[in-house]
């Protein structure tokens, strides 16, 4: 039987930057645009925090029934290390899964963004459906799309829409920016299980696109985060203050580009983390700052 400390783990905190900086940003966007609510931030918060424990569980439990979790370099595997119970891990996301919903519906209903329900069924369906389901889509190299599209697009968007009722070009840029960075994470965790993946006949990106490829991807979408910020600085000067950030991403970058692997790319996972926990708050600061001077 797994321990709390093993549960705690398994639910890889070390990903819950990707779920706390988008709602950073889109309520700094809201800021910005004179319009924000601290109780909805707060519940948009906890809704992405539900979300991405819930995958996480998920990816648990679909990787480690296929048997694709026994020789991975990383994080406690609850069910392939064989800590947990596979039905156990498998309600754990469900119990994750529907926390988020019940608090998204609270979210759009005081909120009055009914828009969104939709928007939040389709996230917690890719959640499940990305190792999960007889063709999830992660194994077919799709995975960074979705996390940017859920964790960059809807998660800064939706924050922003449901304190503002409205979306702003610095908004777009900032939600581009998250999503890219999100994405980096899953590119860096995928590079170290290339060999593992490829021997399971997990079909990652990475697996498709190399060794090589792969690791110019991580440090391009590094680059897209980067052109975000001077975008959104063009709209509000202010938010040029997350460029400061990027003093994080050059240690991250050098590693991966002089050919880390296995272990030695676990610091790239909880750096890229932490870089874009700093990067989101020095963003949101500086929109909402422009609120002030504007």
């Amino acid at each position: 039987m797994a321990t709390l400390s093993q549960w705690v783990e398994g639910a890889r905190p070390r990903t819950l930057p990707a779920a706390i900086a988008p709602v950073l940003v889109g309520t700094g966007a809201a800021y910005a645009l004179g319009t924000s609510d601290v109780a909805f931030a707060l519940l948009a918060l906890l809704v992405s925090l539900a979300l991405q424990v819930g995958v996480n569980y998920a990816n648990d439990y679909s990787d480690g029934i296929r048997g694709t979790d026994q020789e991975r370099v990383g994080p406690v595997r609850l069910v392939g290390q064989g800590f947990a119970r596979a039905d156990n891990v498998k309600l754990a996301a469900m119990l994750s899964f529907f926390t988020a919903a019940l608090l998204g519906l609270a979210l759009v209903a005081l909120s009055n963004t009914f828009v969104l329900l939709l928007v939040g069924a389709a996230a917690i369906a890719a959640a499940w459906y990305y190792t999960g389901g007889k063709r999830p889509y992660g194994y077919s190299g799709l995975g960074e799309v979705f996390v940017f599209v859920f964790f960059g697009l809807v998660a800064t968007l939706g924050t922003t829409y449901t304190q503002a009722h409205s979306i702003s070009p610095a908004s777009v840029a900032g939600a581009i920016g998250v999503g890219a960075i999100a994405s980096a994470i899953l590119v860096a965790n995928n590079l170290r299980d290339i060999p593992t993946d490829e021997s399971h006949g997990k079909r990652t990106l990475a697996v498709r696109l190399g060794d090589v490829w792969t690791r110019r991807l991580y440090v391009a979408l590094l680059t897209i985060a980067l052109a975000c910020v001077v975008v959104a600085g063009s709209i509000h000067l202010t938010a040029l203050v997350a460029l400061l950030s990027f003093v994080l991403t050059f240690p991250l970058a050098r590693r991966v580009l002089r050919g880390a692997t296995g272990a030695d790319l676990v610091p790239v996972l909880s750096g890229t983390g932490r870089f874009e926990l700093v990067y989101a708050t020095l963003l949101a600061l500086g929109l909402g700052a422009a609120h002030h001077l504007g």
